[in-house]
């Protein structure tokens, strides 16, 4: 019997949309006001344009790994190459946790969206968690879009990345309408405080940026699927960063300049009404602005189960999480227990309530820095080990780029811990990293029971020689 394999069918404009689709999202729409009023409005770009440098740093080198070991799992493959069995698993958990909790983010963020377009929709009591009344409805809407969003995923990625294309292109335009209208109905009087809250307030948005910047990882995870020159997919993962870092700058710069600091803290969705008050108080546009945000919720929803079943796949197929969740739809060539696994959770977060995305996004940001930081260093580490390695898209300055990317995402990191005005809040955001590692530990310990590390090893050898 032939061996299944994923299919390799996407192009230029898919992976472009795979991937700024799934960094941008919905962070834009509901956040922007949250990072201007800890930050400033030079504060927030500043600190965006902090964490897009970072980001860069570390692209450049997941860029250069991903032409060199266009394989399904990404992080999984290089850090395995690099620094063996153990350090893979743990960067590709890391990565899933990230992945998980944009997956749940995004399940959050629909019910709240709809609060602007429907007020009042909310209805239905159920329970109250950390302050915030949980309702039949809010957790309907987000139950019923992630079962729709996983259904989409179990097809195939051909329909996942077309569906992906059309919402990009409406997050483009509404996106470009505020910025545009923004920019020449605004007045830089509006931007004051330029600053806010001092360096506490800038590295509290900066913590923040790896959760909006996750998203170019995902084409490293679906390199198998990428029908390109493997030179090409190092070139449009770095182009889809900047792109994502020039979009957010230009949100901020546009909302700062549209809506004074007491309009934002008044405002419960500060783009959409930065759109409407840009276009003469238009509730229409508005309307228009939530769209192209739902789109974003859509995008990187999409993507997020792309990039976290393929993780999961790689993983499993080395047999370092149960096989079963290795296996591909005998129809449609998708991992489809690890996209079923991804919508459990996912079904699962509305009914964790709206302070569920705040969490959300420390806590998966931390993973999102882990998974990182040791491809940064697996890059560095391969250059010196496995200097003849084909890299069809190679960095000039030997480690020079890795190290920059290591000493940013060491310094992202210990911005999580405690003692830092950043640090991740106790008890639920650390309670959510500490189950995702015990459960990665027993995971990882009966796989390695049931199939033995020689299974791992003699797997990973013959995939990396395969790409050879």
């Amino acid at each position: 019997m032939k061996e299944q394999k994923l299919l390799k069918i996407l192009g230029n404009k898919d992976v472009i949309a795979l991937a700024f689709g799934a960094m941008i999202g919905w962070g834009w729409v509901v956040t922007t006001g949250l990072w201007i009023t800890e930050a400033g409005s030079l504060g927030a770009i500043l600190a965006f344009a902090i964490g897009g440098t970072l980001v860069v740093f570390i692209g450049l080198t997941y860029a250069e790994l991903a032409s060199a070991l266009p394989l399904a799992g990404g992080e999984h493959v290089y850090t395995y190459k690099a620094m063996g069995r153990t350090a893979s698993f743990i960067a590709t958990w890391a990565i899933i946790l990230g992945y998980v909790s944009v997956v749940g983010f995004e399940a959050v963020a629909l019910p709240t969206v709809f609060e602007y377009l429907i007020p009042n929709y909310s209805q239905g009591y159920l329970y109250t968690i950390a302050g915030w009344d949980v309702t039949i409805t809010w957790a309907g809407v987000g139950i019923l879009g992630s079962v729709f969003i996983a259904w989409v995923n179990y097809r195939g990625i051909k329909l996942t990345t077309a569906i992906t294309f059309i919402l990009t292109l409406l997050i483009l335009i509404a996106g470009l309408m505020l910025i545009t209208g923004s920019s020449v109905t605004g007045n830089v009087q509006n931007m004051d405080p330029f600053f806010e809250k001092g360096i506490a307030g800038l590295l509290t948005v900066v913590i923040m940026t790896p959760f909006m910047f996750v998203g170019f990882d995902v084409i490293p995870q679906a390199a198998e699927e990428i029908n390109l020159p493997q030179k090409r997919i190092g070139q449009l993962l770095i182009f889809s960063v900047v792109l994502a870092v020039v979009w957010y700058i230009a949100v901020i710069f546009g909302v700062s300049r549209v809506l004074t600091p007491a309009e934002i803290n008044e405002s419960n969705l500060v783009t959409a009404d930065a759109m409407a008050k840009a276009f003469g108080d238009s509730k229409m546009m508005g309307n228009i602005l939530v769209l192209g945000g739902i789109g974003g919720i859509l995008t990187s929803w999409l993507g997020f189960y792309v990039g976290g079943s393929r993780a999961i796949y790689a993983l499993a197929r080395a047999g370092m999480l149960p096989k079963s969740l290795g296996e591909l739809h005998p129809k449609y060539n998708t991992p489809h227990k690890a996209i079923v696994l991804i919508g459990v959770l996912s079904t699962a977060a509305p009914l964790l309530g709206r302070p569920a995305l705040v969490w959300l996004v420390d806590a998966g940001g931390l993973g999102l820095v882990v998974a990182w930081l040791m491809v940064a260093v697996s890059f560095i580490i391969l250059r010196k080990k496995a200097p003849e390695m084909k890299r069809p898209f190679k960095l000039p300055g030997g480690t020079t780029i890795g190290w920059i990317a290591t000493i940013m995402a060491t310094g992202i990191a210990i911005l999580y811990m405690p003692g830092m005005p950043s640090a991740l809040i106790w008890p639920y955001e650390w309670v959510i990293v500490g189950l995702w590692i015990v459960l990665g530990i027993i995971l990882y310990k009966i796989s390695m029971v049931k199939y033995g590390k020689e299974y791992a090893d003699k797997h990973m050898k013959n995939e990396i020689d395969r790409i050879n």
